[in-house]
């Protein structure tokens, strides 16, 4: 017997806590997507379905920590954290960007150019 609040997922599991099913839709890749762009979503997708599945809470927290990190830590350290958050935001965009309209594109571009120039501050390199 089940409790309430409690239940069985689609395959045949206990729910967990954050779980969410996934979108619907056949697949993770991109119609018509040259080689380069299909072999990058292969790799993401067990990466994305993971993020899809942990708590809400956890991306946004983990992304404000490592920003604060690197604006607070001064020279490389600071620098590596910024640079690692701007890759991350980049990976992000890069498997966005086919259903993505201009402003939404302007504006990744711009929050990956801004993480890029804090690293480089952070850096002492300027």
């Amino acid at each position: 017997m089940v409790a309430k609040g409690e239940g069985s997922d689609r395959r045949g599991g206990r729910e967990g806590r954050g779980a969410r099913p996934l979108p619907q839709g056949d697949s993770f890749y991109t119609p018509g997507a040259g080689r380069l762009r299909r072999e990058i979503e292969r790799r993401s997708a067990v990466p994305l379905v993971w993020l899809h599945q942990a708590p809400r809470w956890i991306l946004p927290a983990g992304m404000a920590g490592v920003f604060l990190a690197g604006l607070l830590l001064s020279g490389p350290a600071g620098a590596l954290l910024l640079v690692l958050l701007a890759l991350f935001f980049s990976w992000l965009a890069f498997l966005a960007w086919p259903s993505l309209r201009t402003g939404e594109r302007t504006m990744r571009v711009v929050v990956i150019g801004v993480l890029l120039v804090f690293g480089v501050l952070q850096s002492g390199a300027v």
